[in-house]
């Protein structure tokens, strides 16, 4: 057996299962000790939710590989983990939050009826709680009919692919990549990379090695943004050091 089966077949299954924790923990840890989800964009928990109940359906039209299913089903679990951390420790300020907080003040944020910038926590639940009834409904009654199957695959991973997009603009409003953990960024490239090669060379549908080609390009432009601002704001201590002495 060579090297690349043998990742492909035994390392790149348990790498992916346990990805939604190895990739997340970090940052719920953080925000549950810092008291502050400032800098992290609440999108990420809602990019990743949605994504993945779609994908977890999706599995009962195609049948895909189960580790991909069980990282399905693990990542719904992480993501509301850390949606209901980062609700729990939300700055009270717009101003210090940026995104994606930035309706607390009564702002407009630009989206239709505050979507996912509510003041309360009760909205969010009441939107996961009927967006999984709806889906689940549709599923019962055109789960057996391929083109309907077909739209929950690229959903699901056509949304997937856009996860690091929001803090990518977080990140360059705020010119700084302040409150994300450069662990998430590090998981995310490492797990693109074990996925691209699971992809290549398991049975896996085109629409999975499509959507992950694109996040993985999407993840190369947040750790651009950790060097360029890091060196930026380096920079700027390095100043108020000398200035000071």
């Amino acid at each position: 057996m060579g090297l690349v089966q043998l990742i492909v077949e035994y390392v790149a299954p348990v790498f992916l299962i346990t990805s939604p924790v190895t990739s997340y923990a970090d940052q719920i840890w953080s925000i549950h000790q810092q008291k502050s989800s400032l800098g992290f964009s609440l999108d990420i928990p809602l990019i990743m939710l949605v994504a993945s109940v779609l994908r977890i359906y999706y599995w009962f039209g195609v049948y895909f590989e189960t580790s991909l299913l069980v990282q399905s089903i693990i990542m719904v679990f992480v993501q509301t983990l850390l949606l209901k951390v980062a609700l729990d420790h939300r700055p009270s300020k717009a101003a210090e939050a940026g995104v994606p907080f930035s309706s607390l003040n009564g702002q407009d944020t630009g989206r239709p009826y505050n979507f996912w910038q509510w003041r309360q926590q009760r909205p969010f639940w009441e939107f996961l709680l009927y967006f999984v009834t709806t889906v689940g409904v549709l599923q019962l009654f055109f789960g057996s009919y391929p083109f309907f199957v077909s739209i929950l695959g690229y959903l699901a991973l056509g949304i997937e692919a856009t996860l690091p997009i929001p803090q990518v603009i977080a990140n360059y409003k705020n010119q700084s990549c302040k409150g994300f953990r450069v662990s998430v960024i590090v998981f995310w490239l490492m797990g693109d990379l074990m996925k691209g090669l699971f992809f290549t060379y398991s049975k896996t549908p085109m629409v999975f090695k499509l959507c992950g080609l694109c996040q993985f390009m999407f993840d190369l432009t947040l750790g651009y943004q950790y060097w360029a601002y890091g060196e930026k704001e380096a920079a700027i201590e390095l100043k108020k050091r000398r200035s000071l002495g």
